[in-house]
């Protein structure tokens, strides 16, 4: 891939880069209902217990809980990238009492599996941003790779055999996935064997015991394990370096140009949810994030908070279907 290829529209990828759209948010009479909630709200998370996407809908539990008055309870719904738990939720009645906690994997699975029935979030009611990060590149900690040099010589040397390095991820598709695909292309797409996992907690397990060879997620996953030394990084995707890993270089600073990627996840809603609902869905994610220990605890993990308005999710959906779809269409990426 020529070193510019799809430069403009991964420049976008980044949080605030995105032209803000409007998003529809349709209101039935119906539906809606100005004492939404009465009752228990259930957010589903696409993902399983441990990622990135389960901690953001977990750290703003209570701060939610609080401004809605009624409970919050998470639902885990794993699989398919996040595609088994949107099901659930695109089908639920537009009433505010099931949402859904997806990340931006969903926005690709839609270019990747070639089967009918799987949700592409621009079909749902944005709400907002739960959180934000960059994603790291990340070896074992007892791999004789140090630095981002060296991790290009070892998948030099691992090519000459034909084999090419093992890199494991959540799942096909995900977001470690195509960026993993997108470094490939900047080394000229020497061989890579990918091993697809259900979710990111099972890729790492075996990425520390030394069975992978290095792995992309986000900072929150691996920051615990890159802590205690089961893991070391050798770079993180932002435009500059992570609080939480000041000594990590960024891909610029490694001599990777226009690989400004971050992980989003999003709060969203069955399509169709009323207006007053999105509002004070909003609202009470906005208010949690604003709680200082909330904010600590996103930021120690190497995240960064989200909020804003539901608008800017929209907008920043739509520019991750096309840019991801560019790059899944440059590499033929597939799921059966």
């Amino acid at each position: 891939m020529q070193t510019n290829h799809f430069a403009a529209s991964r420049r976008s990828v980044l949080v605030g880069g995105a032209a803000l759209g409007v998003a529809v948010l349709a209101a039935p009479a119906a539906w809606a209902q100005a004492a939404w909630p009465t009752k228990p709200v259930t957010l589903v998370v696409g993902f399983p217990p441990g990622g990135q996407t389960d901690f953001a809908g977990r750290v703003l539990l209570a701060g939610m809980q609080s401004s809605l008055g009624q409970p919050v309870v998470i639902d885990n719904k794993a699989g398919v990238n996040g595609n088994i738990g949107a099901v659930e939720v695109m089908k639920a009645p537009p009433d505010g009492y099931k949402l859904y906690v997806g990340n931006g994997s969903m926005t690709i699975a839609a270019h990747v599996y070639t089967t009918v029935g799987i949700v592409d979030t621009r079909q749902m009611t944005p709400i907002g941003v739960m959180l934000q990060s960059a994603l790291v590149l990340a070896v074992p900690g007892s791999s004789p790779v140090k630095t981002y040099a060296d991790f290009v010589e070892q998948v030099k040397a691992k090519s000459k055999g034909g084999k090419g390095i093992d890199y494991g991820t959540g799942g096909v598709g995900a977001l470690p996935h195509v960026t993993m695909e997108l470094l490939r292309e900047r080394l000229g797409k020497p061989p890579m064997n990918h091993v697809p996992y259900k979710g990111s907690s099972p890729a790492m397990t075996d990425l520390i015991a030394g069975r992978l060879d290095a792995m992309f997620d986000a900072t929150s996953v691996l920051a615990p394990f890159i802590k205690s030394g089961q893991l070391r990084p050798l770079l993180v995707t932002s435009d500059k370096r992570v609080p939480a890993f000041p000594d990590v270089p960024t891909a610029a600073e490694v001599g990777l140009k226009d690989f400004n990627i971050v992980s989003f996840i999003g709060l969203y809603g069955p399509p169709n949810l009323p207006a007053d609902v999105v509002k004070k869905a909003n609202a009470a994610m906005n208010t949690a994030l604003k709680d200082p220990t909330v904010a600590k605890n996103i930021l120690d993990r190497g995240d960064e908070p989200g909020g804003g308005t539901p608008e800017q999710l929209g907008a920043l959906t739509r520019t991750h279907y096309k840019t991801w779809g560019e790059v899944v269409k440059a590499n033929n990426i597939r799921a059966d």
